[in-house]
């Protein structure tokens, strides 16, 4: 079997060796077939999740599982919180603290209405970004239940740009943008991401 190399756009996490050799597929040898096989396991994640809406999802089990359910087929690690730090990210073993943080301070500002909800949920994705709880897949992870999050507050879920959740996974200039608006918001204007999510 061929050794997988795996291609980082920028932007993204690289895995270290111990994350790389948990990818549960042994035929895959490729970037295109670990793509293929990844966006084939975040459509069954996706479709589960949309049947959870009744559920709290601003819950860490909740947030966990479904990171699992994106990647699980994929990854051995998949809905555990990484054990090591990345190029972006808090301290690793601050994940647990700041993920209940984020999800009892969401949970505080719906509850007392402390800002519109596009704002709110956009706020939500950043600090979640910020945090990086898994080795990999928090983009799509956090996009994705973003949408969730407004989805429950009886809003249609951002469109990222156009082209949805799903769209930032390849290097063109929609994913330059959202990245660029990422940083602007690091830096504590969050209008420009907020106007990118609803584009």
């Amino acid at each position: 079997m061929a050794r997988l190399e795996i291609m980082y756009l920028p932007g993204q996490t690289p895995l270290d060796p111990d994350e790389k050799a948990g990818l549960k597929p042994k035929h895959i040898s490729t970037q295109g077939e670990l793509n293929a096989w990844e966006q084939l396991n975040i459509t069954k994640g996706v479709q589960w999740a949309q049947r959870q809406l009744k559920k709290d999802i601003l819950d860490d089990l909740f947030l966990r599982e479904l990171h699992k359910r994106m990647l699980g087929n994929t990854w051995t690690w998949a809905g555990t919180y990484r054990k090591s730090d990345k190029n972006i990210g808090c301290d690793w073993r601050q994940v647990p603290v700041r993920v209940r943080n984020l999800l009892e301070d969401t949970k505080y500002q719906i509850k007392h209405a402390v800002t519109e909800p596009d704002e709110l949920a956009i706020r939500f994705h950043h600090r979640l970004v910020l945090i990086h709880p898994f080795p990999n897949g928090n983009g799509r992870h956090s996009r994705f239940i973003t949408d969730l999050l407004l989805q429950k507050m009886g809003l249609k879920p951002f469109s990222w740009g156009s082209g949805g959740y799903a769209s930032l996974v390849s290097h063109n200039e929609l994913r330059a943008a959202y990245l660029t608006a990422l940083r602007t918001a690091d830096q504590g204007e969050i209008a420009p991401l907020l106007a990118f999510a609803r584009k």
